[in-house]
């Protein structure tokens, strides 16, 4: 007797497996005293809290079939890779435009002040769907093109192949708004050293999953 049986999933020959981890919890903000800046972004370190997080993001894909391992221009997103990369014997690539978004007058800190506040502006930010709400903040589109353009020079790096991406609550939202053509903050709120899932090939980009927590204990969600 012929058992035709449920499927399963396998990315298309040539495609990319893209896991894009958000960095560990950083240093909270403080009033008064901004975080460092690099080439225009705030630069925090990790939180004691993210460190553990990065921990046990690296005991989870210990095993992994990880071709490498991509970081931004940030710390956060170095010493997030960085337990990761010592067990595997890798050294991280720099992907630029997978920075995360930036924020202008509100970055260094203040815009987590901002957002705690529900300051009017952050509002109609978050409504709109537009960054560029923020004073001297980046535009919507132009965070939408660049984080594309990284994408997919990750994905044309990487064909048949599963990479580790270190990055960023919004550029996380913003991978995953432009390959499911949903709405700009749609996926905004990725927990900390949490693991989505992207698939990418010249013609598409399809979503396999998002806000992955199982190796974080409950007191680090």
């Amino acid at each position: 007797m012929t058992e035709y049986r449920q499927s399963r999933f396998r990315p298309p020959r040539g495609a990319a497996d893209l896991l894009l981890i958000r960095h560990g919890e950083s240093e909270p903000a403080v009033m008064g005293k901004p975080f460092p800046m690099k080439d225009g972004h705030g630069d925090p370190a990790l939180h004691p809290d993210g460190e553990a997080q990065a921990r046990a993001l690296a005991d989870r894909l210990a095993d992994a079939p990880l071709a490498a391992l991509y970081v931004t221009t940030l710390r956060r997103t170095h010493q997030t890779a960085a337990p990761l990369a010592a067990r595997k014997g890798m050294t991280p690539i720099i992907e630029a435009d997978l920075r995360e978004v930036c924020l202008g007058e509100w970055d260094g800190g203040l815009y987590r002040q901002k957002a705690a506040e529900r300051d009017p502006v952050f509002l109609k930010a978050l409504y709109d769907g537009e960054w560029g709400h923020i004073p001297g903040a980046e535009t919507t589109a132009q965070v939408n093109q660049r984080v594309e353009r990284g994408l997919r020079r990750v994905a044309q790096a990487h064909p048949d192949q599963q990479v580790a991406c270190f990055v960023h609550g919004g550029i996380i939202a913003t991978a995953l708004s432009l390959a499911t053509k949903s709405m700009t903050f749609a996926f905004m709120g990725a927990a900390n050293a949490s693991i989505s899932r992207l698939i990418i090939t010249p013609d598409y980009m399809q979503v396999r999953g998002f806000n992955d927590t199982n190796h974080l204990p409950d007191h680090l969600v």
